[in-house]
């Protein structure tokens, strides 16, 4: 399954509420579940970002809709990427090299 790195950042509403944010970060792995996905790894940071997440989803469309709804809660903003695993990278390398 595609992997993907969430970059987030804590909102004013998301700091105010700090004390819930264990709580909310069960909610979103039930989220990500329900949509097909699986919450690999989240962390607490120091630093540019308040949070980083690992999920896996069936494809792009699947995690940008769990990542709406995060954000649609208005905890956090986040900023996405598509990570590649080593097997994935050797095939893009195969391709690129013709």
């Amino acid at each position: 399954m595609p992997a993907y790195v969430a970059l987030l950042s804590w909102t004013d509403q998301g700091v105010r509420n700090f004390k819930d944010t264990a709580k909310r970060a069960e909610t979103f792995e039930s989220a990500v579940q329900k949509l097909g996905g699986k919450l690999l790894s989240l962390y607490w940071t120091v630093g540019s970002y308040d949070l980083v997440a690992i999920v896996e989803a069936p494809d792009d469309e699947t995690a940008a809709a769990a990542l709406l709804q995060l954000g649609g809660v208005g905890n956090v903003r986040s900023t996405t990427l598509r990570a590649f695993g080593r097997e994935e990278m050797e095939r893009i390398v195969a391709k690129a090299a013709g």
